[in-house]
């Protein structure tokens, strides 16, 4: 038996043959002249271009997935692929995503523009510095903190901000663990106030939040004005807004705000905007460029990073509520291999049939599928098949997801692009045209910040108890203090388990979940309740994705993944 040999992803994309950036744009009814090019294959789309009322009109679908696992599920290779899928039935429709980090990009995970004949390009661009957003997002959430430091050393104007209560921290694109925790300042009085700090990744800046969640420029200058940064030595909160900051924050962040479209593999349009993490922050794309594709689109495909207990749940109770917008219909991705690895096959295994391991795994999937039931939107199962999938395996699957009410349909777009979609397609387009209800939030924002914390633990993890240790619970006090316990909670917490311990797979049962600390985004408008063994700056792994990474002298670029 010979096996098919198959081209590497950034192969694939290098032989696409890309269209103008304007024949783009003309699938969407928007004219040359409203594009802002960055060359021939990128633009930026002026916010002018949303319009509100197609906006209500418009059919939005989500994909999601089970819990991640080491081998890969391909939400966003599913994603690319059902629009392409959409798109060859006959519907107008348009791919709306993140932007990668380059920390997993040059880390583990690798890159975010899909994979195999389901990607977007130009995929090196995408992946690497594409339009500048992540770097203005840096650059703005950097000069708060320079701000910051430079009023705490300044003898005569300063806001008597005591540095021991600055929350505030630098940020880079780069999964760089030094940087965790650190101490700045030193030097000797010349070099500020010696004082602890420290870095997130810039997926996890408060601006990226920021910037997903704002409505247009002004929306997003009050939204930064509003960003928390500490306490005076009496014990007085200090906002940016009271450094005067938001402006030039803003004027930083003038062209980052605006959505950035690209094409698919299939010269379909895609919008790609913002990149929050899903573990800890919303891992969605910003409500501008979802928008922005249900004003020019029949049908908007877009994801929510890791799995649906993360990101699934926080574009529903967090990016819905703030943006009045609700699915039509919920895709949860699921692979064979990837169930089997949470009926504890080893990994080394995972491409052997194995019904009994699948049939413990599965039980993750359930659990997905229950959680969105919850929100009360129709779920449609994509199987992202592989070859080494046994036809009872696949079956095994079918019958369990239509036993809870799920439809279920195979998707082979890695190999085959739009037409490996078009059977998912047609049922994501059944169940969009027979639901016309909304999405239901699975807590009231209005609740406390205790009893929203355990509604999504106790609901949609599956927690017997939430545990909230005392420096959690002087976080609280902090947080009804600054007025801030009717915002929504972003929970920081790990995408391998649906508890706070990465070890427990499938559908863990009687943990409780531990919440250590809860940060303040009063900008972004949510708390962030962090659990486990969490961290906001990831570091590399022992064999970095960069080793493998090059360029020739003629600028074509290898390893990129």
């Amino acid at each position: 038996m010979t096996t098919k040999s198959y081209k590497s992803d950034l192969e694939i994309a290098q032989e696409a043959k890309m269209v103008h950036v304007d024949e783009i744009a003309s699938k969407l009814n928007i004219g040359k002249e409203h594009l802002e090019h960055y060359g021939k294959y990128k633009a930026k789309l002026p916010l002018s271009l949303i319009d509100e009322k197609k906006v209500k009109q418009g059919k939005m679908i989500l994909v999601t997935a089970i819990t991640p696992t080491p081998s890969g599920e391909g939400k966003t290779t599913t994603s690319i692929g059902l629009s392409e899928g959409l798109n060859k039935i006959g519907k107008r429709s348009t791919v709306v995503l993140r932007e990668p980090s380059l920390g997993p990009v040059f880390g583990v995970k690798g890159g975010a523009a899909g994979g195999g004949y389901s990607q977007v390009v130009p995929m090196e661009d995408i992946n690497l510095h594409f339009t500048g957003d992540f770097s203005a997002i840096e650059k703005a959430n950097n000069l708060l903190a320079a701000l910051i430091d430079n009023n705490v050393q300044n003898p005569k104007y300063n806001l008597n901000i005591d540095p021991r209560t600055v929350v505030w921290k630098r940020v880079m694109d780069m999964n760089d663990r030094a940087l965790r925790q650190i101490i700045s300042g030193l030097g000797g009085k010349s070099g500020g106030i010696m004082r602890d700090a420290g870095f997130n990744i810039t997926a996890a800046s408060e601006i990226m939040a920021i910037l997903c969640l704002a409505n247009d420029i002004e929306d997003l200058k009050e939204k930064i004005g509003n960003i928390y940064i500490g306490d005076t030595f009496d014990k007085k909160a200090v906002y940016a807004r009271d450094l005067n900051a938001q402006g030039a924050m803003t004027a930083l962040l003038k062209d980052a705000i605006k959505p950035n479209l690209v094409q698919t593999l299939e010269g379909n349009p895609a919008i790609i905007h913002g990149g929050p993490f899903a573990n800890i922050a919303q891992g969605t794309n910003s409500v501008i460029a979802t928008k922005m594709g249900l004003s020019h689109s029949e049908y908007v495909v877009t994801e929510a990073g890791f799995g649906a207990d993360l990101g699934a749940e926080k574009f529903l109770d967090i990016k819905c509520g703030y943006a009045g917008i609700s699915p039509r219909a919920i895709v949860v991705v699921a692979t064979i291999r990837a169930l089997k690895f949470h009926g504890g096959q080893a990994l080394d295994q995972l491409t052997t049939p194995n019904p009994e391991a699948l049939k413990k795994g599965i039980v993750n999937l359930e659990k997905h599928l229950e959680n969105v039931h919850t929100y009360g939107v129709p779920a449609v199962v994509s199987i992202n098949k592989f070859v080494t999938d046994s036809d009872e395996e696949v079956e095994i699957v079918r019958s369990s997801c239509e036993a809870l009410g799920a439809k279920v349909a195979l998707c082979e777009g890695w190999e085959f692009g739009g037409d490996g979609a078009k059977d998912l397609a047609e049922v994501v387009v059944d169940t969009v045209e027979n639901f016309k209800g909304k999405y239901t939030p699975v807590y009231d924002w209005n609740a406390s910040v205790q009893e929203k914390v355990e509604a999504v633990a106790l609901k949609i993890y599956g927690a017997d108890a939430v545990e909230f240790s005392a420096k959690a619970k002087l976080n609280i006090k902090k947080i009804e203090r600054l007025g801030l316990q009717n915002a929504p909670i972003c929970i920081a917490k790990t995408q391998n388990s649906f508890s706070d311990n990465p070890k427990l797979l499938g559908r863990p049962t009687g943990f409780t979940l531990t919440v250590r600390e809860i940060e303040i985004a009063a900008g972004a408008g949510f708390v962030i309740p962090i659990t486990g063994n969490m961290l906001r700056m990831p570091g590399l792994p022992s064999v970095p994705a960069a080793e493998g990474i090059d360029i020739d002298k003629d600028g074509k670029i290898t390893g990129l993944s």
